[in-house]
């Protein structure tokens, strides 16, 4: 099966400035996450996996897979940003409600979080949000309320209830006059970078591949990197074509909504809108942009599965995978190889951010990938 790059831009207003990065995501914000979750029970830096396969493959030096599958029972990196945020939201207050909009995993990071201190929760879903993410949150004891329509419904929902009942919005996107909880939670996702640096020689890496939804992993990956590395690599935001709200920002140098047409499988990556803070550090810090089908969904979560990718088996949900698709890509691609000076001296670092959320899917896409791959 020959992986291809639906669409790819290179960013006109790349300008990488520290300095403005973390002020648009401020040091004390990533230091305090970093010293509040790594006291959390059961904390542990999820692993790097090596994608050795790929790479003698296509004749890279090093690809490296943070495997956030491995994070806490969550098993995506949602679980550093949500519960940190509702850590910080809550100040010891028992009696506060916190509220959320959710394609699945910020949600249950939101609901564990609450959990945790023993406060209400509730958490808005879009009709195409799968039963099995909506009963992993209800057994993290939150209320969840399905809303008729896409995600950007569900929010819409969120906020006019929790102004009607008071209830404290934890979102993982920001809007006018709704940037410190956002902040948190982008500071939370920084952490990650804080263990890879700790894992690896963090200053050698020369392409990051980040999958984006309304931008804030991606974002607040760069951030670390401008906190916790003195080496800039090259950044590449990874989207579905049918919804890729960076790519036509970037395109317009300026922050554009999308009419997402069709749901993407990539469900958490399927937004319309760049988070506003997001917006402000991808707009100049990012090198370059692509897009991918679906269709190479199932079969790379089958590649992963089955040891194609690398000599261990790793476990990948369908917003997992697009990084590995879009290396693939351009790897498959000769003019988009050299585009990126992607060669024999490269690290490349991938964010597998999820891993087995929702079980039923997974097979499903399995199933169907090992047919396709077969």
């Amino acid at each position: 099966m020959e992986y291809k790059i639906s669409s790819f831009l290179e960013n006109e207003n790349y300008n990488f400035d520290k300095k403005e990065i973390l002020n648009n995501l401020p040091e004390k914000y990533i230091e305090d996450a970093v010293n509040t979750i790594t006291t959390w029970d059961n904390y542990k830096p999820t692993s790097i996996k090596n994608l050795d396969l790929l790479a003698n493959n296509y004749s890279v030096k090093n690809i490296y897979y943070k495997d956030e599958g491995e994070r806490f029972d969550l098993k995506s990196f949602k679980a550093l940003g949500g519960a940190f945020a509702v850590d910080k939201v809550s100040k010891n207050n028992k009696e506060i409600t916190v509220a959320t909009a959710t394609a699945g995993n910020h949600g249950r990071s939101v609901a564990w979080g609450a959990k945790r201190l023993g406060i209400k929760c509730k958490i808005f879903i879009s009709e195409n949000v799968s039963e099995e993410r909506a009963e992993k949150m209800r057994k993290l004891n939150a209320d969840v309320i399905r809303v008729k329509g896409n995600y950007e419904a569900s929010l819409n929902e969120c906020i006019k209830q929790s102004k009607e009942n008071n209830w404290e919005i934890v979102q993982d996107v920001s809007w006018q006059n709704y940037k410190t909880t956002p902040q948190l939670i982008m500071a939370g996702y920084t952490l990650m970078v804080k263990e890879i640096k700790e894992q690896i020689d963090i200053e050698k890496i020369t392409h990051v591949f980040l999958q984006a939804g309304v931008g804030g992993m991606a974002a607040a990956v760069i951030a670390g990197f401008a906190k916790f590395s003195k080496n800039i690599p090259k950044f590449i935001i990874v989207e579905p074509e049918t919804a890729d709200c960076v790519f036509q920002s970037i395109k317009n140098k300026k922050s554009t909504i999308v009419d997402i047409k069709k749901e993407s499988l990539m469900g958490g990556m399927s937004c319309e809108s760049v988070s506003t803070i997001a917006w402000e550090i991808l707009k100049s810090s990012c090198n370059y942009c692509l897009t991918v089908s679906d269709e190479f969904i199932a079969p790379m979560i089958a590649m992963l599965n089955k040891k194609k990718i690398s000599s261990e088996k790793i476990i990948s949900g369908e917003c997992g995978v697009p990084g590995v698709i879009s290396l693939k890509g351009v790897l498959s691609n000769e003019k988009l190889k050299s585009s990126i000076n992607l060669n024999s001296s490269s690290n490349v670092l991938l964010i597998g951010c999820e891993g087995l959320t929702d079980e039923v899917n997974y097979e499903k896409l399995l199933s169907k990938g090992i047919e396709k791959i077969s």
